[in-house]
């Protein structure tokens, strides 16, 4: 779970540099005086009455300023004793220099003002008025004190009564503002809180979401992704901040796609393969804003959990479609094509019509073959996988395919990208029937044009995931890039002779057993086509 901040007690964030700022002005007091005495000179406006005691409290002050600077660095004084300590010290020495310059009248006390007002803002409730009543009684006493000793006039109670109720006046007055200050403070303090809280949350919700998602801004640098994007990208380029080209170049494709298509609606643009290789990742785009170019948020949905959840209605469909064709459309196809052949037998038959006849009978084949190919689907059953060694298997399939297909058994050549023994779980008669439809594909298709064209049947471990992959890859020119993402569709197909449910069927019997059929386009040129197995030592259920 995110670590949510729970909210502190609330503290004026000014509390320290109001104090810094007091220290300063507590520094500043003694040179002033001291320099208004020297230029007041001989009839000084300070100090007059005392001046040995002035000279005293004024280097005593100073001194105290010194030491309020470096007790504000120790943190184990507490706000409330360090402005309780300043307040008795300013209020006794400003009342001993009052009395050491004749009392009320020298004016001195009105520096009492600043100090309890500063002091008034940082301390608790009840302190505030504590602080100016130790600063009026101290205005008081050093009156009471002066006129006891000659130096002061009773005509300055008046005075000193009036500054006494300033500085109530000014406490109330910083008191009232201070409780402002900390309800204002922990009013922001919550809301910035509230909102952090709600960011981890949302950054946990992303980051735990099965659904795998990421935001790429207006220059194609990712912004925002979880996990499971990740890793379906890359985990070493896929992260904050990194071009989304850097992560995966067929994204990147498929995102110029996407914005070049202004058509409303248009949500997804082709299919990617995943960073390790045996998932099939269809991306889905929203626009973020209405920016040119606006942020994009992308959803990749692996397409296997979606086939594996319509497979069953799909087999089920298949069957009784596989039913009316048998009834419905074979016979008929068997009975034209019959009556082509009995036509082209007769003597009286001339070239144009045995031409004609010709097509009928090369398009009823064709339509034969679709035929045979979905009942195939639909009488396929369920798998019954087992457990065999891909190499021994590759080198049976390579004898058998040969002898068959009449094709030079140095031009289907076996590769292993690891020395280690390599075991995989999936039907046997699953397994040929894709092999055999691959290699034929590509002696067909791939090597048409290529009389000394090679196939090679390729098997190891993907990296990083280690799962088990046997690939049939080929020498010839390869799918045009318009169609690749077409080569798995039913009744797709790029010659006249094919029915288009080779490769649709190869990956419909894959995906029975668990394993994934992809196409890749290598740099080298060719097709390749790779199996990715389920690893019977780590996924078998």
């Amino acid at each position: 779970m995110p670590n949510i901040k729970r909210l502190p007690t609330a503290q004026v964030d000014l509390a320290r540099r109001v104090v810094g700022l007091l220290n300063l002005y507590r520094l500043l007091i003694p040179p002033a005086l001291l320099g208004i005495q020297w230029i007041t000179q001989p009839t000084p406006s300070v100090g007059g009455a005392y001046p040995t005691l002035f000279l005293a409290v004024c280097a005593l002050y100073l001194a105290a300023g010194v030491v309020f600077v470096l007790a504000q660095r120790y943190r184990g004084l507490s706000l409330r004793q360090l402005t309780l300590a300043q307040s008795i010290v300013d209020s006794t020495a400003i009342a001993l220099l009052l009395y050491s310059s004749g009392g009320v009248a020298s004016g001195i006390g009105i520096l009492l003002v600043l100090t309890v007002g500063a002091a008034a803002l940082l301390a608790e409730d009840r302190d505030a008025f504590l602080m100016a009543a130790i600063a009026s009684l101290a205005v008081l006493v050093q009156q009471i004190a002066g006129q006891a000793a000659g130096s002061a006039s009773e005509n300055d109670y008046p005075s000193a009564g009036v500054l006494g109720t300033i500085i109530f006046l000014v406490a109330l007055g910083a008191w009232v503002l201070a409780r402002r200050l900390r309800d204002s403070e922990a009013l922001v303090r919550r809301q910035e809180i509230d909102l952090e809280n709600l960011a981890q949350l949302s950054q946990y919700v992303v980051q735990h979401l099965r659904e795998s998602i990421l935001v790429i801004d207006s220059d194609d640098r990712i912004r925002l992704i979880n996990e499971p994007a990740a890793h379906m990208l890359s985990d070493d380029s896929a992260f904050p901040g990194a071009h989304v080209g850097d992560a995966s170049p067929r994204l990147q494709q498929l995102l110029n796609l996407w914005r070049s298509d202004r058509r409303p609606g248009a949500h997804s643009a082709g299919t990617l393969v995943a960073d390790e290789g045996g998932r099939v990742i269809q991306p889905h785009f929203a626009p973020l804003g209405s920016a040119d170019p606006a942020p994009v948020l992308v959803f990749l949905e692996d397409t296997a959990q979606l086939a594996t959840q319509v497979q069953q209605s799909k087999l089920a469909a298949l069957g009784r479609l596989s039913a009316s064709i048998a009834h419905e459309i074979r016979n008929p196809v068997g009975a034209m094509s019959h009556a082509a052949q009995l036509l082209q037998e007769s003597p009286g038959i001339g070239t144009e019509d045995r031409r004609l006849c010709d097509i009928i009978s090369r398009n009823g084949a064709t339509v034969s073959q679709i035929v045979d190919a979905v009942l195939t689907m639909s009488r396929r059953g369920a798998s019954r996988p087992e457990t065999i060694d891909i190499a021994q298997w590759v080198e049976d399939f390579r004898a058998e395919f040969c002898a068959t297909m009449q094709f030079p058994a140095e031009r289907l050549r076996l590769a292993a990208t690891e020395p280690l023994a390599l075991e995989v779980r999936i039907d046997p008669a699953h397994l040929r029937q894709i092999v055999w439809n691959l290699c034929e594909n590509a002696m067909r298709h791939g090597l048409r044009d290529q009389p000394e064209g090679v196939i090679e049947l390729r098997w190891g471990r993907l990296k990083p995931s280690m799962r088990p992959f046997l690939e049939v890859a080929d020498s010839g020119p390869g799918i045009d890039p318009a169609l690749v993402e077409r080569v798995f569709e039913p009744f797709f197909t790029g010659s006249e002779q094919g029915s288009g449910l080779g490769l649709f069927l190869a990956r419909e019997l894959a995906q029975t057993n668990s394993a994934t059929l992809l196409h890749e386009s290598p740099k080298t040129g060719g097709s390749l086509f790779r199996i990715v197995f389920t690893d019977p030592q780590r996924w078998e259920s």
